[in-house]
Formats: structure tokens, C-alpha cells, sequence
């Protein structure tokens, strides 16, 4: 992995928790809210948990309220091309439409991750063409190519191991066709993983935001 990860995915992939879960288990420098697209769900409602792991968070709204929807991203963004020796992950907005972003920063020639996060169960990436379609669609926005994919198939609480196998068997034929990683194999804590073979690096998931909704 390059110290340097983008994470893209659509709205309710669930790439936001793996953002945070990441970043705090593998103890990433930075985290990068670039999500300016639907920002339901958004790195910056879990800084208390980054400030504990001693995590920089860097948002558009670093002098707002949490809340605040500000249509705009911070200068600070470019602070991990800017300084070495930075392990940085960036929150960027789902989809072809989010990864737009990623141009803003062509001026710099670090080799980065793109990482897709995909949710079987969304109607968006169901299947394998509707994800190689996804993944072409982020790279002719971005300017940037995919690196690898990210199995976070899941129904919330009602997730099994069945189901997280499912979306393996996906991307999986993904992973073939476009010659591309599972980079993580992403299972909420409440699902057993023992005697499982699973692809990438497995993730063990602590949902951290709006747990009630859940």
C-alpha cells in the first residue's frame, strides 16, 4: 500500500467507516474529508475518536460547526503531498462525480492509492458490470487509475458471512477481468470470520457513525 490512499464509493458503501477503521487501526497521520458530494455521512462526526488515536482530521469545515455543510475543501488537503513521511488517507466523494477532486491534485507525481469500496446490496454496484462501468466512469473523471477493490458487502446488523462471500464471488470475476487487488475484506464485528478464507486484508469493522440509525 502507498502512504497515500483515496478511498471512492457509492453513497452507502459504507467507505466513510472503513476510512476511520483503517486510519485508527493501522495509525494513519491524516484523514482527509473530501466528501463534499452527499455528505450524510462524514469523517469529521467521528474527530473525537481520531483526536484519541491521535489522528489529524482535515475538513472543509475546520472552523465550522460539525454539522455545517460547507460546498468547499480546505487548503490543507494538499498537506501529505506537501511533507514526508505522512501516512494520509483521503474520505473522497462517491462516485464518477466525487472523484472529480482527484484532478486538483495532477501537479504532484506521488504514486497514490485509489481504492474502490463496494456493497454488493447496493442497486449501483450489484453486479460485475455495473462495478467495471463504476470503475471506468471514476477513472475517466479522475485522471487517476483504480488500484484496488474493497469488499464491504453488507446489510448493516442483519450482515452474515454468507453474504460478505457473495460479494467475493463478484469481485472476484472484478478482480480478473480488470486485473485489479482486493485490497480488504471488510466484516462488522458481530460476524464470525473463523475458518474463512477471505481475500485481502481482512478489516474487523466497529460501526462508528450514527450507530442508532443501525
Amino acid at each position: 500500500m502507498q502512504p497515500i490512499v483515496f478511498m471512492t464509493g457509492y453513497y452507502g458503501s459504507g467507505k466513510t467507516e472503513i476510512v476511520l477503521e483503517l486510519a485508527i487501526r493501522d495509525q494513519y497521520d491524516m484523514v482527509i474529508d473530501l466528501d463534499i458530494i452527499n455528505p450524510y455521512f462524514r469523517s469529521r462526526e467521528a474527530h473525537r475518536a481520531l483526536a484519541e488515536a491521535h489522528i489529524q482530521l482535515i475538513s472543509s469545515d475546520h472552523d465550522q460547526p460539525t454539522y455545517a455543510d460547507m460546498p468547499y475543501v480546505s487548503g490543507r488537503m494538499y498537506a501529505p503531498f506537501l511533507e514526508t513521511g505522512v501516512k494520509a488517507i483521503y474520505d473522497l466523494g462517491g462516485n464518477d462525480l466525487g472523484a472529480k477532486l482527484l484532478r486538483q491534485f495532477e501537479m504532484f507525481d506521488q504514486e497514490i492509492e485509489l481504492l474502490l469500496v463496494v456493497n454488493l446490496f447496493r442497486p449501483e454496484t450489484s453486479d460485475t458490470e455495473k462495478i467495471i462501468q463504476l470503475i471506468h466512469a471514476i477513472e475517466g473523471s479522475s485522471g487517476r487509475k483504480v488500484t484496488g477493490l474493497i469488499n464491504n458487502t453488507n446489510l448493516l446488523k442483519e450482515t452474515t458471512a454468507e453474504d460478505i462471500l457473495a460479494g467475493q464471488v463478484v469481485l472476484r470475476e472484478v478482480s480478473h477481468r480488470m486485473k485489479l487487488p482486493i485490497r480488504f475484506t471488510v466484516v462488522e464485528r458481530h460476524v464470525p470470520v473463523e475458518g474463512i478464507a477471505w481475500d485481502g486484508d481482512l478489516l474487523r469493522l466497529q460501526l462508528r457513525l450514527r450507530k442508532s440509525w443501525y
